[in-house]
């Protein structure tokens, strides 16, 4: 067993208003926690990853390649498959706060890049 504890210390910012935080990282998967600023967006991007998430509080508005939107709110959960073109947004007046687990195990990213 793999144990590891959250050190926020250690939490990026990826984009203005998005904080990631490594969580568990194995051989086949990784989880990450993600809380989104409201007015906060993750700009489109893909990655080979399949993506599974859960959302704890709050709502993420999810922004598709076809221009399709999807809202996320508390409770609800959703999977992304590798390759697909996606973005985020929080519209809510509260942070956006989630799980995702990425498989194959997927590093912090920086779209700022």
């Amino acid at each position: 067993m793999n144990h590891e504890p959250h050190d926020p210390s250690q939490d990026t910012e990826a984009v203005p208003g998005a904080h990631l935080a490594q969580l568990a990282t194995g051989e086949e998967m990784s989880v990450q926690h993600f809380s989104i600023d409201p007015g906060a967006e993750v700009p489109e991007h893909s990655h080979h990853h399949e993506q599974a998430g859960y959302i704890t509080k709050g709502a993420l508005t999810f922004l598709l390649a076809d221009g399709e939107e999807v809202v996320c709110a508390a409770g609800d959960s959703y999977v992304l498959a590798g390759e697909e073109v996606h973005g985020a947004v929080n519209r809510g007046d509260v942070p956006a706060e989630g799980i995702d687990i990425f498989s194959p195990p997927r590093p912090n990213p920086d779209w700022q890049e």
